[in-house]
């Protein structure tokens, strides 16, 4: 169970980092967090390990906290905000690969064991960046302008503060079904056999799916830290 457990864990670390990250800095704490969770989760999920008994990838649940962002940023600032905030999270993805590629380039100091050491431990995360970015890059563009198009699609029929929960939702769930597919087809094809294939496309929905459904709480936390900043600027103005 201590996977289990760590997951659970940082689940919950993400959630109050994002609601952190929104107290400390506002709309730009949740465009910060888009940048970090892309990143991150393209770093993690070179890691396999077993979840639940299964086989699975890490960076599912950073990954999967963009859309809990760009969600926020749709209820709290309208469709553009989450749009713009979408390319910033493409436009870090291009940038890092393309760096940590350039770095790989240069030749580590002759005679100095340790940056030998580094230059491979590094090619061995980052050498994977390419397919890795690639499949990453079609994945989040694809399900994240649809969860973008699809919160707003659904706050035009479930309008009421109430209601979030059911736009969030039903955004979302499809939305990661489509990152999920997107993303193993390209990132894991020929590398896994096809059962393997098969185990983690669904054990990476299903986790994503959980942090979907568990982020729920921090949608409405977020909306009233929205209303509250409101408030507040509205009385110091008047």
């Amino acid at each position: 169970m201590q996977n289990e457990l760590l997951w659970l864990a940082m689940l919950l670390a993400n959630f109050f980092l994002i609601i952190l990250a929104y107290k400390l800095f506002g709309k730009w704490g949740l465009v910060m967090w888009i940048p970090i969770s892309v990143i991150v989760a393209n770093i993690q999920v070179i890691q396999t390990i077993q979840l639940f008994g299964l086989v699975a990838t890490l960076g599912n649940i950073v990954y999967a906290t963009s859309f809990l962002v760009t969600d926020i940023l749709s209820e709290n600032y309208g469709k553009e905000e989450a749009k713009k905030a979408v390319w910033i999270g493409f436009f870090s993805l291009i940038s890092m690969t393309l760096l940590m590629n350039l770095a790989l380039v240069f030749v580590p100091l002759e005679g100095d064991e340790f940056a030998a050491v580094t230059h491979e431990a590094t090619s061995t995360i980052f050498k994977l960046m390419p397919r890795i970015a690639v499949a990453s890059l079609a994945a989040y563009l694809l399900s994240q302008r649809h969860d973008v198009w699809a919160y707003h699609f659904w706050r035009k029929r479930f309008s009421k503060d109430s209601q979030i929960w059911l736009r969030n939702n039903l955004s979302t769930m499809v939305s990661q079904l489509i990152d999920s597919l997107v993303f193993v087809l390209i990132a894991f094809y020929g590398v896994y056999e096809t059962g393997i294939l098969f185990e983690i496309f669904i054990t990476t929905y299903f986790l994503k799916w959980i942090v979907a459904a568990a982020d729920t709480p921090f949608v409405y936390w977020a909306k009233r830290i929205e209303k509250r900043n409101r408030f507040v600027m509205q009385n110091t103005e008047s």
